[in-house]
């Protein structure tokens, strides 16, 4: 019962953040967020790698929350496979490049960098592992590995979590408290999947 609340709240979330980022679809580059980057856009980087995280990101979210689900799985595998591959070439020739140029551009400091950095490269390498295991058939491996990249894609609606809870307490304009919320979004998402593999595997239980 209480995953389940978890997983309605998740995606309420995600359905709004997602809702959000396709209103960026005017392309208009002076449009809500866009107009405190105007000095990243003139370089000519920011915006094709804004407009390709962002957007794509929209989609990927819901996908992936449809994707974890048994019961679409079992029911309908070639939606399965097919909303599996828009999600898999979704990250890796958009959203995660997308988001490694825009990373460039936050001037938060070294550790904000160094987080935005790592999870992008991380998001890359878990969604090709992912997608290399359902091709050799080894789905045990493959949802393994797809968790973990998941768990980078809901990072989107757990920053935002953090941004909110800790903006009552902390400085956000400072690196230093910007850096805590950079990691914060996606390390300990990776914990909870690793922690939830070692119960699995500790008390036999598998996965389908």
């Amino acid at each position: 019962m209480v995953r389940l609340l978890v997983y309605i709240i998740f995606v309420l979330l995600g359905a709004a953040l997602a809702f959000n980022a396709l209103t960026y679809f005017n392309f208009d580059p002076t449009y809500k967020f866009l107009r405190l980057k105007q000095n990243a856009i003139d370089t000519g980087w920011y915006l094709p790698g804004y407009y390709s995280h962002v957007l794509m990101s929209a989609f990927i979210l819901i996908i992936g929350f449809v994707q974890v689900l048994k019961s679409i799985r079992n029911r309908w595998p070639k939606i399965h496979r097919y909303l599996g591959k828009f999600y898999v070439m979704g990250i890796l020739f958009f959203a995660a490049p997308g988001g490694f140029i825009m990373s460039l551009f936050i001037n938060r400091g070294p550790w904000v960098l160094a987080s935005f950095i790592t999870q992008c490269t991380l998001w890359f390498y878990f969604t090709v592992i992912a997608y290399q295991k359902a091709r050799s058939k080894d789905f045990e491996s493959h949802e393994h590995w797809i968790w973990r990249s998941f768990a980078l894609t809901l990072a989107a609606i757990t920053l935002r979590i953090y941004i909110f809870i800790f903006s009552f307490s902390t400085d956000l304009s400072q690196a230093s408290g910007y850096a805590l919320l950079a990691w914060l979004s996606w390390v300990p998402n990776l914990v909870i999947v690793e922690a939830w593999f070692y119960h699995k595997r500790k008390f036999n239980i598998q996965f389908r």
